[in-house]
């Protein structure tokens, strides 16, 4: 039998997870006199900062694109659909959930910045959105990795049409979802870019992944083509469009952050998994699979959702490097120990809203 868990993965959502902890921690937190560039630790810790949230869409995309192409081998992929659809109704709603002042509310007030796109809410919607591809491409897995390839590289390129992006005459509802003017953290473009190229690396596992002979080709894949789009995927946008001359491709490569943040996702992915053996642990495995429940549970401690108290009122932007770093550590392990042993987020929100969805069945 085909093995069908990749470990690494586990691991990778916990280096993500972990990293998103202590980078809201410290970014929130930070007295300003020391978000300097000139110091190098400030430096170091804002670029590996940066790579997150591609970190987060992207293995989003090879997660559930793996488990879905698994399902219908099973014949099971229709069930493994409504449970991505689910999920991801879940997410979208649970992102409007935290940002919503419940506070305001006793006080006849409506805060309407919890329109605002989060990262939950920009996941729901690519679950969605690749369960509506894998529907398109008819469950042919070729054509679904050929749409998935497509439409990254794509949605990357353009980036350039839609960077300062406005849609005045859409409702703020919908134009949130694809303009940052409104306050919106993330936009579906081009985050979705990283999700489909997760999608793309998703059909390769599902075909070859089960293929232990080939594993240390694997691995320098994800090396080479990482380091070679952090370090010459600019270059090669110039060349495409001497070769076409479509100014698109220059406009894009001068300033290229997204192919350079896909490169150090490979990067980190071929790392991981060489060390994939050592990696096996279930603290690791235990933490990559908790990660909604972390990421609500943080999200209320910093930002105060539901309850109004939070670091942010107390502490904002008025530690040292030292406190924030000492802090950072306390509250990365504070919030994984309530996720696992007090708090059954995921299960507590899946029952709640099945509960709902029956009475509205009646």
């Amino acid at each position: 039998m085909k093995p069908t868990r990749l470990f690494f993965l586990d691991a990778v959502r916990a280096f993500a997870i972990l990293m998103m902890l202590q980078g809201h921690f410290i970014d929130t937190l930070l007295h300003p006199i020391y978000r300097d560039n000139s110091y190098t630790a400030y430096t170091i810790w804002s670029y590996f900062r940066g790579i997150t949230a591609p970190v987060f869409f992207t293995i989003t995309g090879l997660v559930f694109v793996y488990l879905l192409l698994k399902s219908k081998e099973k014949g099971t992929d229709n069930k493994r659909i409504k449970k991505g659809l689910n999920r991801g109704l879940l997410l979208i709603g649970l992102g409007y959930a935290l940002r919503f002042s419940f506070i305001s509310l006793m006080y006849g007030k409506v805060n309407m910045n919890f329109l605002q796109v989060d990262v939950l809410q920009c996941i729901g919607l690519s679950l969605i959105l690749l369960i509506i591809l894998y529907r398109l491409s008819f469950k042919n897995e070729w054509l679904l990795a050929t749409l998935f390839l497509v439409i990254g590289f794509t949605v990357f390129v353009t980036e350039p049409l839609y960077r300062t992006l406005k849609l005045e005459a859409v409702p703020v509802l919908f134009s949130n979802y694809l303009s940052l003017a409104n306050g919106s953290v993330f936009a579906i473009i081009p985050w979705f870019g990283y999700v489909a190229f997760g999608g793309f690396t998703a059909v390769l596992f599902s075909k070859f992944g089960h293929k232990n002979n080939y594993k240390p080709f694997k691995i320098i894949s994800f090396l080479v083509i990482g380091l070679l789009l952090i370090f010459y995927s600019s270059i090669a946008l110039k060349v495409l469009d001497n070769m076409f001359n479509i100014p698109l491709f220059t406009r894009s490569a001068n300033y290229n952050y997204l192919f350079s943040r896909l490169g150090n996702v490979l990067v980190i992915f071929g790392l991981f998994y060489a060390f994939e053996s050592y990696l096996k642990q279930a603290l690791i495995s235990k933490i990559g699979q908790k990660t909604l429940s972390i990421y609500v549970i943080h999200f209320m401690i910093i930002y105060g959702s539901f309850t109004g108290l939070s670091l942010k009122q107390f502490f904002y932007k008025s530690l040292t490097p030292t406190e924030a770093i000492i802090g950072a550590i306390i509250f990365m392990i504070v919030v994984c120990l309530i996720s696992f042993y007090y708090v059954k987020t995921n299960t507590f929100i899946y029952k709640k809203i099945r509960g709902l969805y029956e009475k509205l069945r009646r």
